[in-house]
């Protein structure tokens, strides 16, 4: 049986997935889908790829380990792993997965704050008198 694994990244979370022909078991960090996640938001991030390729989630099991970042962040590079997992299981995949941008890494990140400003771009007020 074959595993496929991939690596997605969003801002500072990395999200690694191993995906195999299952009974549609979903792992994160050794918890329940439902337990990681509980905004349905978060959770439609991770089916949506099946979804675009037409497959079943419960045709897969998914073991995810993602650590970093905050919750958003670490939904998005689940998405990305497994965009990557299926593209690997299944060349064919990987137009369609393509055409909506999910093989595509997010590079936006925050900016630092610069000294003598509150914060990345915003200058404490000035005073004239």
């Amino acid at each position: 049986m074959d595993i496929f694994q991939a690596i997605g990244r969003r801002k500072r979370s990395i999200a690694r997935v191993y995906l195999k022909k299952g009974s549609g078991s979903i792992k994160i960090n050794n918890k329940k889908l439902e337990d990681y996640f509980k905004l349905i938001n978060h959770r439609n991030n991770l089916k949506t790829p099946f979804e675009i390729i037409k497959s079943e989630i419960s045709n897969y099991d998914l073991s995810i380990n993602v650590c970093g970042g905050g919750i958003t962040g670490q939904s998005e590079a689940i998405r990305l792993a497994i965009s990557r997992a299926l593209v690997k299981e299944n060349a064919e995949n990987k137009t369609l997965l393509k055409h909506v941008k999910f093989l595509t890494r997010d590079s936006r990140v925050v900016e630092r704050k610069k000294p003598g400003q509150k914060k990345a771009r915003k200058k404490f007020q000035w005073v004239k008198r």
